[in-house]
């Protein structure tokens, strides 16, 4: 079996492929970077145009322009703004039928004059739909026409020959994603919305609330901070999902301690065994870090991951406990370096 360093090594015969693939990243990223310092009120223009948009977003492109177009609209659809992809030949075969006063569209076409987005532009007009135009040069048929442009200027497409739709790709979806950003930030949406939208997958459960997730107080030990350490471990045996922790209260109720599996090894470890018949107090963990139900379960994971601690007890707005966030429940969702 090969061993990892070994896997590593390239053949001579691959250096010239990923010379020529670091050339081609490192001409999109230059390119990119210094684009981004360029932006001016134009851009303003754009967003304002879509924030002042009562219906949606239209995108429309042919080509590989329009393969930016749906990833744009779908971008703008999922940070809040209703947005959806109108491919220019079939609109005028009966998909202007889509198309509403309240609309703004959003144009993308780097040389602005692909024929198919030109023949919308008058009934566009008619319609008295503002068009939001991102391509070349504002000379352009498109950019002359349109209600606002964006210029991307003239690019060299990367690669030995340029010919391919590349770098003016990369300036088209990155643009779509800054006025899908900040028109949401303009907007005030909130990971909670975005959390509607997302309900699916890895993403969709780090933005789930905490009590979607939590082990409910039927779940979890609790007992009182003045038992003995022997008394809680004997008497405090729970169904189905096992947590590591106990969370203690005071008289009132209220969470006041935390004392783990790990802790109890340590007090044998220690040869301190004569603090099983003590009052657990003397031994837990006061004042634990905790969460309540109602805060986003990506914060939750946040504070597992940040401070390394393994159970983080839920509590309500009195400090009680409610349940807990054991990090065997969400493991998946670590970052990759925490997740062991």
């Amino acid at each position: 079996m090969s061993t990892a360093a070994e896997s590593r090594i390239i053949p001579f015969s691959h250096v010239e492929q990923l010379r020529d693939a670091r050339a081609v990243i490192e001409q999109e990223a230059g390119a990119l970077t210094k684009f981004s310092r360029s932006l001016d009120a134009d851009f303003c223009a754009a967003v304002e145009t879509c924030f002042q948009c009562q219906g949606s977003v239209v995108v429309v492109g042919i080509g590989k322009a329009g393969l930016i177009g749906r990833k744009i609209a779908a971008t703008f659809s999922s940070m809040g703004t209703p947005a959806q992809f109108l491919h220019p030949s079939e609109a005028v075969h009966g998909d202007l039928g889509c198309l509403h006063s309240e609309d703004v569209v959003l144009a993308l076409s780097n040389s602005g004059e692909t024929e198919e987005i030109c023949r919308l532009l008058p009934i566009l007009c008619r319609m008295q739909i503002p068009v939001v135009a991102i391509t070349a040069v504002a000379t352009s048929t498109l950019g002359s026409q349109a209600d606002v442009v964006i210029q991307l200027g003239r690019l060299r497409e990367a690669g030995s020959h340029a010919l391919a739709p590349t770098t003016s790709t990369i300036f088209m979806l990155d643009l779509g994603d800054a006025l899908a950003l900040v028109l949401s930030q303009l907007k005030g949406f909130t990971p909670r919305e975005f959390a509607q939208f997302h309900p699916g997958g890895s993403l969709g459960q780090r933005l789930k609330k905490v009590r979607d997730v939590m082990r409910p107080t039927g779940q979890v030990r609790i007992d009182s901070q003045k038992a003995t350490t022997r008394d809680v471990f004997v008497n405090l045996s729970q169904p189905g999902r096992r947590s590591g922790a106990v969370m203690l209260v005071d008289s009132e109720g209220r969470l006041s301690g935390l004392f783990t599996d790990s802790d109890l090894a340590r007090l044998l470890e220690q040869r301190r065994e004569f603090k099983l018949d003590r009052p657990i107090s003397e031994v837990m963990t006061p004042h634990p870090l905790t969460i309540q139900a109602d805060r986003m379960l990506s914060e939750a994971i946040g504070i597992l991951s940040d401070t390394k601690v393994s159970e983080l007890p839920v509590v309500d707005a009195a400090d009680r406990p409610i349940g807990l966030i054991d990090i065997t429940d969400v493991i998946g969702l670590m970052p990759a370096d925490q997740a062991v």
